[in-house]
């Protein structure tokens, strides 16, 4: 890895982080349901309503019997209705990382996590691993049971959207990252879902240096077991992204390659995001577009993706069509945050980054 960029750059990085993932997620907001928003439905939906290709959020539906199966919250995440940007555990949880670092310090426990979750995050914010957790923690479990007591989804993606904030506050140094997203993420995960917040976490940090998306994604690869299904099935995406097979082939090579695991679990999620940072080629809003046209975990993938994609555009780079309507402003669900500045997140984030502690 190249050195670690510092000074305005940086900060330009990390809002561009904090931006991409929140527009990201809401991108994918309304079509968050893997088994009815399958790839083809979504394209269908986008070509009823000639928004194909896709550059924008999502338009309102031209057929009023999909709205009926759209998230509930779709009126406030489709263009020209956004506000500021909707309450999401995918942005709740970069927030709650950032407070665990301000709270806490690089040098925190499992169990402090565990602490902050219960403190500062509705019990019924959570979901799928989390609630198992959190049910966990409430009933007086201590880590690492926490993550397997009585939690069918020690490997759904839950730990991946975790990991933001430790790749924003290691720009560059992605075994640090992963280190901190491990910790973080065997609260709730065990297996794949703890290597999806390794990797999550070494790939934002890495895209802050590395020359490439495709640098990014194969140093990210490198701080979690290379016989791994995740790490496997990243590289088979890679592979065939190699050999200029359409973005849609490869998917649909990937689909039959990962079916039964679930449109939550970490690995079919991971092969999205990475095809979608890999045929994004560099560019925000067509990486965004297709992670999110590319299905299953939509709003986490999109905001993932933005996350990458922001860091290395910065903010200033990002498109306005994509930024203004947030208005600065972040709903959020975790105690004491909700109404924050995003611009006021990313320079907290900055002060981490930089303190070096």
């Amino acid at each position: 890895m190249s050195t670690q960029r510092t000074g305005p750059d940086l900060a330009d990085r990390i809002h561009g982080g904090w931006l991409g993932r929140i527009a990201g997620n809401m991108l994918g907001k309304p079509v968050e349901q893997g088994e009815v928003w399958t790839r083809e439905r979504i394209d269908r939906y986008l070509r009823q309503a000639a928004a194909l290709p896709l550059t924008d959020y999502l338009p309102e539906p031209a057929d009023p019997a999909e709205a009926a199966v759209l998230r509930p919250e779709w009126r406030c995440c489709v263009r020209g209705r956004i506000h500021g940007s909707c309450r999401d555990d995918d942005v709740d949880y970069a927030i709650l990382g950032l407070h665990l670092l301000e709270t806490h310090g690089f040098g925190f426990s499992t169990e402090q996590v565990g602490d902050l979750w219960l403190l500062s995050l509705p019990y019924l914010q959570t979901f799928t691993a989390e609630r198992a957790a959190y049910r966990n923690l409430a009933n007086g479990l201590k880590p690492p049971l926490t993550a397997t007591y009585d939690n069918p989804y020690q490997e759904w993606i839950g730990a991946l959207i975790r990991a933001d904030v430790y790749g924003w506050t290691c720009p560059g140094d992605p075994v640090r990252a992963a280190g901190l997203a491990r910790r973080d993420a065997v609260l709730s995960h065990t297996g794949n879902g703890v290597y999806g917040a390794m990797w999550a976490a070494a790939l934002i940090s890495a895209a802050f240096t590395a020359p490439t998306v495709r640098e990014a994604l194969d140093t990210a690869l490198s701080v979690i077991p290379a016989s791994s299904r995740l790490a496997r099935t990243v590289r088979r995406v890679a592979s065939l992204h190699e050999t200029r097979l359409p973005w849609e082939e490869t998917l649909a090579t990937v689909t039959e390659e990962t079916a039964g695991l679930g449109w939550i679990h970490t690995v079919p999620n991971a092969a999205v995001l990475a095809a979608g940072l890999l045929y994004g080629d560099g560019d925000f809003t067509r990486t965004i577009a297709l992670t999110v046209r590319g299905g299953l975990d939509t709003d986490s993938n999109g905001a993932t993706a933005g996350s990458v994609a922001g860091v290395r555009a910065g903010a200033d780079a990002i498109p306005a069509r994509w930024r203004d309507p947030l208005q600065d402003t972040v709903r959020s669900a975790v105690f004491g945050f909700d109404g924050v500045r995003i611009s006021a997140l990313a320079e907290r984030t900055l002060r981490l980054a930089t303190s070096g502690s």
